[in-house]
This record gives structure tokens, C-alpha cells and sequence, in this order.
């Protein structure tokens, strides 16, 4: 049941809060993304993105008028507000650079850094470099050459958490109502202005008050108090106050049956559910609000999740807005381990560390995590990120105490077919595949470039691809792992994803010719098949059977 603008609440009235209420995390007025948590990745977006679409909105702001209105312009460089916000982007350019100067200089000096190296490291010993770091980086760097004598080197990252250099000052979250669509504006490339239906809250994501504020999707608390609780201003409280409802919402189901239940909410969001045990794969949820595309939301989640499994550091996998939403209700999550202050593969374990969740578990591969009824898996993920060493990123099998295993394979692709037949003789078949098939992803520079020292050459940009699986590799897997049912996901189909994905296909899009291949592929082999979109239940039971 929604809440509309005509129901009075009063003070004292116990309210829950309403089902499309949006929780938009911020940082420093963008959208709050991974690479804007870590210090390093957060300063060098900043300047080598942000202030970079800044200057060139103020300097044509036409262009990105007319970029924002062509479809095939979606996902660019390009700020999705009108000529009449020069001021206001104006007076946003000034205060980055007031309020980010320490993680500009910041930047600076990995410049510096880079440079000495290039100049100075020449396979000698390090140690006489050591004096000349740029001073800001002294302490925060270690210098090493790799095995081919080619100079690096990584950070301590946890030093930088506790430094200057991570400003909670930054961060803010954006409650506002969507009323008939979820339609906003490119993630990477628009910062957020004021509106009158948003109310902006200064507040630290790890904040245990936001956690009270979502625990209210079905525990009520007086609006007084939360109200109280929140701090909020005369001027703001007729805004506050339309974000409740005096609708109690429908009680969870927890799944009782002898089998396993699993719902796809998305992408590559799924849940899984045992008698004793759920499970939720790369968090991304809708709002609750009338449609024509059926789909789960909020309200479909139980009250505990168990497990949530992270398979890797991209903005539509680790969905900040879902997950600071949900954070109340997490026993553990679960993050690929990566190989420490890299650059370019910032450590997920610290960054949920600092945005406030607890119980984070690091997992490797070819690591088991066993519980009451189910294990889980970490399988080893090749690809998708452009041929750079970024070892955050796992698929997971999820293994039923009746022997059944269910492959979540996200955007992993099977660039190497030896790698998944040496798993298959440790680990032997799986029942369930979901495959990621977004098989013509974003170039490198599209999500890494502000992270590199030089730009890279565009040829070579166009050959490395942000890609999952295409047909043929796709159907290495199948043939090798001889699963009952392949589900075709991740594909960024969900037109409530468009404003982190970018991405919308047509019936001449690669990637949707590669998935009805393997769909045609799997019906001749008898396969149950299917490309999900919207939502999706599935109910495997002892009998071996599916209730779809």
C-alpha cells in the first residue's frame, strides 16, 4: 500500500516508511559509488572525472543539452541539467574545490609519485626513493618492482581511512519519493542539485540512525521521534513528514519447504532461500510503486538475510543505495578477497568496514564457507575488467545439503576454458547456471580512465571491454558443467537500472543475439532456459523437480 500527500500524520501517529521512498546516497553532491568510498579512487575521480564534466558544462553548456537528449549519447560525459543551472553548477565547481583540496593535492602527488618512478626506478634499490616521495604520500606508500623489473607500488589503504584524506564530511544521503518511474540521471556523469521534493540529510554513511530510519519499512516508531531523532527543521518537516505512511505493510513469508526457493529481483540480484538459510547475490532492489513491469521490491526481502554475497567492485553489483538501505538487516556479507593496496582494486572489506556494516567475511578462491544446510563457493572470475590485475571479483556456487549447486556467474567471462575444467574435476556439475551474457561492455577508460596515470591509446581502449560472456563461451560452460537450467542475467534489461548501467538494447544489440543463441543452444539440448527480466521464482524441491 502506498502513502499519498492527501493522509495527515500527526506527532504522535506510529508510521512506517512509504514503499517508493528513495535513499540516494551522496558524496560531495555525486552519486555515491565504490570508487568514491577509498581515498585514492574517491580523489582521483574527483578531479580526473568530476571537476573534468564541470568545466566543460561551464564552458558549453549547450552541448550537454543536446548530448543529454540523444539516446546514443547516454552513459557520456555529459551533465543532464539545463542552461539555467550555470550557478548552481558554478557555485558546486568552487566548493569541491574548498572542501576536496587535501584530496586534490592528493592527486598531485600520486602524479609526482608516478613520475619519480618513471625517472628514478631503474632497477636499482628502492631505498634512496623513499626520501623523495612527495611528502603528503610519506607513510601511505610501499615501492617494490614487479618480477619483470618494472617499477610500482601499492598503499596502505587502512592508513588512508584513518587519515585526512577520507572525508565522511563529504557524505550525505537524498530522501525523495519516486512516484510512477525510477528515471534519474546518469550516476557518473550528473551531480545532484537541490530540489524542492528532496530533503538533503549531512549525515555519515555508517550512522546508526539511518539504520532506525529503514528498520521503520516494517517496525514502526512515532513520527516525534524520528523526526527528533533526525533533527528536522520547521522548514522541512511537510517534506519529512509525506516520506511516512500509517499503512501497515504485509508480513514476510519466511520460505519453509524441504527444497530451495530462489527469486531474481534484477540484474544480478537473486535470492536465495533454505528452511534455515538466506542468501542475497549483488543487492540491487526497486522501488515499490504501480507498474506494467512486474518485479520484487523492498517489501519481498525477509527480515534477516543471512548471507550477502558480493562478486565484484562494479557501481551495479555493489549498489550503495540498496545496501546502506538494507544494512540493518545483514548478518554477514561476504567480499572477494583482493591482493592490498592496488590502486585500481581498493579492498571491499575496508570500505564496508568504514560505511558501517559488521561481519564482513573475505573469500578466496576455491574457498568454502559451510553452514547449517548450504555451503558456499568462491569460483574463480576471469575478465570484465579491461585486462587490469583487480582480484575483487568472485562468481560463488551455493551447494544445498542435498549435493544441488547453483553458479551465480555474473559478468564473468570464459576467457579461459582450461581455468573452468580443472574447477569441474575439484568440483564436478552444477544443477543451476546464471550467466552474465552483457557481452559489449564499456571500453577501459569509461570506468578506470580517471585512475590512470596516462591516457590510453583509443584503439586499444575500444579492444578492452568491461564484457561478460558471449555465445561461444557461454556454451563452453554449459557443455562442460551440464546444468538442468541456465538463466541468462546481469544484462542491465531493468529500465530501473538505466541510471547506473547506461545501457538499453534493441533486437540488433549484440548482446541479446549472443544470449538467443545460447537459449536456442540450451532448447536443443533440452535445457530449461530463460533470459530474466523484471522477476522471476523458482522452487527446486527433493523430487528434482523446478515449480516455476
Amino acid at each position: 500500500m502506498q502513502n499519498n500527500n492527501k493522509e495527515f500524520i500527526k506527532d504522535s501517529d506510529l508510521v512506517y516508511i512509504a514503499p517508493n521512498l528513495v535513499s540516494e546516497c551522496l558524496i560531495d553532491n555525486w552519486y555515491a559509488w565504490p570508487h568514491l568510498i577509498s581515498p585514492i579512487t574517491a580523489a582521483l575521480n574527483i578531479k580526473n572525472r568530476h571537476l573534468k564534466i564541470l568545466n566543460s558544462f561551464l564552458l558549453d553548456p549547450q552541448s550537454h543539452v543536446e548530448a543529454a537528449k540523444n539516446p546514443k549519447m547516454l552513459g557520456g560525459p555529459f551533465i543532464n541539467h539545463g542552461k539555467d543551472k550555470l550557478p548552481e553548477i558554478e557555485k558546486l565547481k568552487c566548493d569541491t574545490l574548498v572542501e576536496c583540496k587535501d584530496l586534490l593535492e592528493l592527486c598531485d602527488a600520486i602524479s609526482e609519485l608516478n613520475d619519480l618512478l618513471k625517472s628514478e626506478a631503474t632497477g636499482y634499490s628502492m631505498k634512496p626513493l623513499y626520501k623523495k616521495i612527495p611528502d603528503i604520500l610519506k607513510g601511505f606508500v610501499e615501492l617494490f618492482y614487479d618480477l619483470h623489473n618494472n617499477p610500482s607500488y601499492r598503499f596502505f589503504e587502512g592508513l588512508l581511512y584513518n587519515s585526512k584524506f577520507y572525508k565522511e564530511s563529504l557524505q550525505s544521503l537524498n530522501l525523495f519519493k519516486v512516484l510512477d518511474d525510477d528515471s534519474r540521471s546518469f550516476i557518473l556523469s550528473t551531480p545532484s542539485l537541490p530540489r524542492d521534493d528532496k530533503l538533503n540529510l549531512k549525515i555519515p554513511f555508517k550512522d546508526k540512525k539511518i539504520d532506525d530510519l529503514f528498520r521503520m519499512s516494517t517496525k514502526p516508531e512515532s513520527y516525534e521521534e524520528i523526526k527528533k531523532k533526525f533533527n528536522i527543521k520547521e522548514k522541512d518537516d511537510k517534506l519529512f513528514r509525506s516520506f511516512f505512511t500509517k499503512d501497515i505493510p504485509q508480513k514476510y513469508i519466511n520460505y519453509s519447504g524441504s527444497g530451495v526457493l530462489t527469486r531474481y529481483f534484477g540484474h544480478a540480484c537473486v535470492l536465495v532461500e533454505t528452511k534455515h538459510t538466506s542468501i542475497l547475490v549483488d543487492p540491487v532492489i526497486s522501488y515499490g510503486y504501480e507498474s506494467d513491469i512486474s518485479r520484487y521490491t523492498y517489501s519481498d526481502l525477509p527480515d534477516c538475510i543471512d548471507y550477502v554475497l558480493i562478486t565484484h567492485n562494479h557501481q551495479d553489483h555493489i549498489l550503495l543505495e540498496t545496501l546502506i538501505r538494507i544494512r540493518y538487516k545483514i548478518k554477514n556479507i561476504i567480499v572477494p578477497k583482493n591482493s592490498g593496496g592496488r590502486l585500481q582494486d581498493p579492498s571491499l572489506k575496508l570500505m564496508f568496514h568504514y560505511l558501517g556494516f559488521e561481519n564482513i567475511i573475505e573469500l578466496g578462491d576455491m574457498e568454502t564457507l559451510t553452514f547449517k544446510d548450504c555451503s558456499i563457493t568462491g569460483i574463480p572470475f576471469l575478465g570484465e575488467h579491461s585486462d587490469l590485475d583487480i582480484r575483487s571479483k568472485l562468481c560463488y556456487s551455493v551447494k544445498l545439503d542435498n549435493d544441488f549447486k547453483i553458479l551465480f556467474a555474473a559478468d564473468s567471462c570464459n576467457l579461459s576454458p582450461d581455468v573452468y575444467k580443472k574447477i569441474y574435476k575439484i568440483y564436478g556439475k552444477l544443477d543451476v547456471i546464471f550467466l552474465g551474457m552483457e557481452c559489449d561492455g564499456a571500453p577501459l577508460s569509461w570506468l578506470y580512465g580517471p585512475l590512470m596515470p596516462d591516457q590510453i591509446v583509443r584503439n586499444m581502449d575500444q579492444t578492452r571491454r568491461l564484457a561478460g560472456c558471449n555465445f561461444e563461451e557461454g556454451k563452453a560452460l554449459i557443455e562442460l558443467f551440464k546444468p538442468q537450467n541456465v538463466f541468462i542475467y546481469a544484462m542491465g534489461l531493468e529500465p530501473w537500472l538505466k541510471y547506473i548501467s547506461s545501457i538499453k538494447y534493441t533486437k540488433e544489440s549484440r548482446p541479446i543475439i549472443e544470449s538467443d543463441m545460447v537459449l536456442e543452444y540450451c532448447n536443443n539440448l533440452g535445457i530449461d532456459s530463460e533470459r530474466l527480466f523484471g522477476e522471476k521464482i523458482i522452487e527446486y524441491n527433493h523430487s528434482d523437480e523446478f515449480l516455476i
